[in-house]
């Protein structure tokens, strides 16, 4: 059927009124160039502009505790210092874990529904923060809980690329979840660009201010009061403005196949590399830059790297587009490795006092690459799955349109779930960081990050390769 008969025979087949913002939509054909144009692209672009900010202020709560955690004992909380590295490191265990449930629900729930609900849930555990960093009697245990609560912030990305996937053409997906996924990054700067500057103002607290050794007074609970109003507006733009996608509505039974799938833990494989690298390194460095430079402000600096990673996704996403994801997602490792090796020879070693500059130049590089492979990463799952399901098949024919909508339905999942795995990358990090030589656990960086490039070369990049991406 050619474009333009497609285009006059739509009208009657779909119902306009369906594609308007809090509908739910039944008839969903994006690689269909007409609907596309007179459609489809609408449609896409508002409810990922509606994603987007949602998933900042969500990963803003996910990271909320690495800067609060450290004001603690300036206010008179006795904790001890491994306590509040535990603080930093539980809301990267239940994001993790977190991850691999809403991969499953967000689907099958909807775009709208589930990101209106998993938005206004964080209100919880922000209103208790808020609430706890006002008394310093409060029990360590309920900082945990506090803690692993904010955690749930993280699991937002997962439900939210896969939805988000759904909705977007093969040709444009890499540039659709690059941006949503690296703008929705971005909560990790803000949040550790923000926070230092929220806590000092008097004129946002609501509660009494906490006195330091110094004199002088701050507001802790700043850091968590703020963003309850934002994410009440961003809950209600999202339940009135986004739509769910009934084809992208898939029971748990459809979506478990990828566990079968060798892509999916090759895949897993390589975005632990980068987006656990990211998410890793954005939680460890202003501990690292404190213990190992200390003349410099983590305040100043911590924030850089986290959001130049962030932007580098969209450039990964909408480069992989053009390119090909499995070279740029090689590119990645291997600008990584060598960043990395940069970090180590920059370090301080015996009299050597090292250079800040050249380390921290090299760990933005290092967020820099991190960033365009978490973009280029996202763009090859989905064309691996379509090669491996369309393969030999007729477009057009009921058998083709049938494995059509199971490689986009085992898309989204591995999307879901490679970010899930990822994630713990949020915990591993720093913890490796505490129990080994820096160089030590600089050195194992850069081979895993090796072992990612023959992966993507030889199953991905290669003159014959498996899965081309």
């Amino acid at each position: 059927m050619s474009s333009a008969t497609q285009e006059a025979v739509r009208p009657q087949l779909a119902d306009p009124e369906q594609y308007r913002p809090g509908r739910a939509i039944t008839d969903w054909t994006p690689e269909d160039p007409s609907f596309w144009r007179t459609t489809g692209k609408k449609v896409a672009t508002r409810n990922l502009w509606i994603a987007v900010p949602a998933l900042l202020v969500a990963f803003v709560v996910w990271q909320v505790w690495s800067i609060t955690a450290t004001n603690l004992k300036d206010v008179g909380f006795g904790f001890s210092q491994s306590q509040l590295f535990w603080l930093t490191a539980v809301p990267g265990i239940t994001g993790g874990t977190a991850r691999i449930f809403y991969t499953f629900l967000g689907p099958r729930i909807g775009q709208r529904r589930f990101t209106a609900l998993s938005t206004v849930v964080l209100i919880v555990p922000l209103l208790w923060l808020g609430f706890a960093v006002q008394d310093t009697s409060t029990p360590y245990t309920t900082m945990v809980a506090i803690a692993a609560l904010c955690g749930i912030g993280g699991a937002n990305f997962s439900s939210s690329l896969a939805n988000i996937g759904f909705f977007y053409p093969k040709q444009e997906k890499g540039n659709a979840t690059g941006i949503n996924g690296g703008l929705g990054n971005l909560g990790v700067s803000v949040v550790q660009l923000l926070t230092p500057i929220l806590i000092t103002s008097s004129v946002l607290a609501i509660g009494a201010g906490q006195r330091k050794a110094n004199g002088s007074e701050i507001y802790l609970q700043n850091a968590a009061f703020v963003w309850v109003p934002v994410l009440v507006v961003l809950a209600a733009v999202a339940w009135f403005g986004q739509n769910d996608l009934k084809v992208a509505s898939t029971p748990f039974s459809r979506q478990k196949i990828i566990f079968k799938r060798k892509h999916n833990w090759l895949m897993t494989w390589l975005y632990v590399g980068t987006f656990g690298s990211f998410i890793g390194f954005a939680a460890a460095l202003p501990l690292l830059i404190k213990t190992t430079f200390p003349a410099y402000s983590v305040a100043t600096y911590a924030w850089m790297g986290p959001a130049l990673g962030a932007l580098a996704r969209w450039a990964g996403g909408w480069i992989a587009d053009k390119l090909g994801g499995a070279r740029v997602t090689i590119l990645s490792f291997v600008g990584m490795a060598a960043s990395i090796i940069g970090v180590i020879t920059f370090l301080p070693s015996g009299s050597d006092g090292g250079s800040f500059y050249g380390f921290f130049f090299c760990f933005l590089s290092a967020f820099f690459f991190s960033g365009i492979g978490n973009g280029s990463t996202f763009r090859q799952i989905p064309v691996i799955f379509r090669g491996q399901h369309l393969k030999g098949l007729t477009e057009g024919t009921p058998q083709y349109a049938a494995a059509l909508k199971q490689a986009e339905i085992e898309s989204g999942a591995v999307t879901g779930f490679t970010a899930a795995i990822a994630a713990y990358g949020f915990f591993f990090i720093p913890a490796m960081f505490a129990n080994f030589a820096v160089t030590s656990a600089m050195w194992g960086f850069v081979a895993f990050y090796a072992s990612c490039v023959v992966v993507a070369w030889w199953f991905y990049a290669r003159k014959g390769a498996e899965a081309p991406s």
